[in-house]
Parts: C-alpha cells; structure tokens; sequence
C-alpha cells in the first residue's frame, strides 16, 4: 500500500488550460494517480499545509473544484513543530522555496513513499536536496519512475 502526497500544483492542474499539451497530460496522470489509489487502497495524504494553500486560491470556482478533488485524500498530516523545523532545515539547505518545504517536510512527516508535483524547478531543487522522500512529476511515476 503506497503512501502518495500530491501539492497544491496537481490538485490545480486538471482546472488549468487544457489547450497546452503539457498541462493535458499532466492533468490526465494527476487523475489517473488518483483512482489508481482509490482503486488500490493506497492512501491520498494531505495536509494542513495543502489546505492553507488551496484557501488561497482567488477563483472561487476552481477553488471549489480543487477542494472536491482534494476530498479523496483520506489522512491530513497536521503543521506541527516538526514540520516546521524540518522545511527550516530545507530552506537554510536547499533553494527550495517556503512553500514547498513545507510541503516536502510534511510529505515526509506522513512518511509518504513518493511526492508528486508538476513543478520542474521543485523537482529540480529536490533532486539536489537529501530528501526522505522522492519528489516527481506525476507523468514520470506513472510511467514506472517511481520503480
């Protein structure tokens, strides 16, 4: 049973303008990670963290929609001074932005097996970083990356 965190990024991308041919795949395999966990028992974390962001989205109607897709995650890993301390470590170590590591470091305090973002500079700081969990586009882990 895998443990998958998405960011805020995959749960926006299927709302995002399909016309580009990147942000159509992307959004296909950011659908297609999610019933896979339904369909496998796998579990969808999510966060206070990913909550916060997602409030801060100024469409009201994509927010909702967000929101609706963000309901399948069925365990939120709470902010706490663990999560805190260690996206602090990240950001003095890493040039991963606050955002994000606090994403990251609640990914690992969920003890996800993977994270899945459609962020390439994210991935691309991760990749340098010494992370307790890997970071990935969605696309890459359907594809068997995450192997």
């Amino acid at each position: 049973m895998k443990r998958i965190y998405l960011d805020c990024c995959c749960y926006n991308r299927p709302f995002d303008d399909q016309r580009q041919d990147r942000i159509h795949i992307e959004s296909e395999a950011v659908l297609a990670v999610i019933k896979e966990v339904e369909e496998s028992g796998s579990v969808l974390l999510g966060s206070t963290v990913l909550r916060f962001e997602i409030s801060r989205l100024t469409d009201e109607e994509k927010k909702e929609k967000v929101l609706d897709l963000y309901s399948v995650a069925k365990e939120e890993i709470v902010y706490n001074k663990i999560v805190r301390d260690r996206a602090d470590e990240l950001l003095k170590r890493t040039d991963i932005k606050a955002m994000d590591a606090l994403h990251v470091a609640s990914a690992e305090y969920g003890n996800a097996d993977i994270m899945l973002t459609t962020d390439d500079k994210l991935i691309a700081a991760c990749s340098r970083g010494s992370l307790k969990v890997p970071v990935m586009n969605p696309v890459l882990y359907l594809l068997g990356g995450a192997e």
